[in-house]
C-alpha cells in the first residue's frame, strides 16, 4: 500500500537500499525506543538508516504515508479517532523540594505596588 508513496531514485545516483527494508529497520528502532546508534549490526550502517528516515520526513513522504494509511482505514471503519490525554503528575523528590528556584525577574507578577502609573 505505501510502495507508490515512496520516493524513486531520481538522476544518476547509487542505487538504495530496498525500501521495505529500510522501513522495518525505522520500525524497530521507534518499537524498541532504541538509538540510532544502536541499530543491530545485521541493519547495516545506523547512518544510513537515519538519512534514509530524515529525508523522508523533511520532504514531506511520512505525512503522505500517514494520511494514506488514516484514510483507508477510515474508509473501511477501521479507525478510531477517540483520543486519550493522560494527566499524570510527578512528584519531586523529598530532597528536591528545598531548592531555592530562580523566576527570570526581581518583580513579581502580581506586586500591584509598582507598575503603570
Amino acid at each position: 500500500m505505501i510502495k507508490p508513496l515512496l520516493p524513486q531514485v531520481q538522476g544518476r545516483s547509487r542505487p538504495w537500499l530496498d525500501h521495505r527494508m529500510v522501513v522495518e529497520r525505522i520500525a524497530w528502532r521507534f518499537r524498541t525506543g532504541s538509538p540510532w546508534r544502536d541499530l543491530p549490526e545485521r541493519f547495516g550502517p545506523w547512518n544510513t538508516v537515519f538519512k534514509r528516515f530524515d529525508r523522508w520526513a523533511k520532504d514531506g513522504t511520512w505525512q503522505r504515508i500517514l494520511t494514506a494509511v488514516q484514510s483507508r482505514s477510515d474508509l473501511l471503519g477501521k479507525l478510531d479517532w477517540v483520543v486519550s490525554i493522560d494527566s499524570t503528575i510527578t512528584r519531586v523528590h523529598q530532597h528536591g523540594a528545598t531548592l531555592t528556584r530562580t523566576t527570570g525577574g526581581g518583580m513579581e507578577l502580581q506586586d500591584s505596588g509598582r507598575g503603570a502609573a
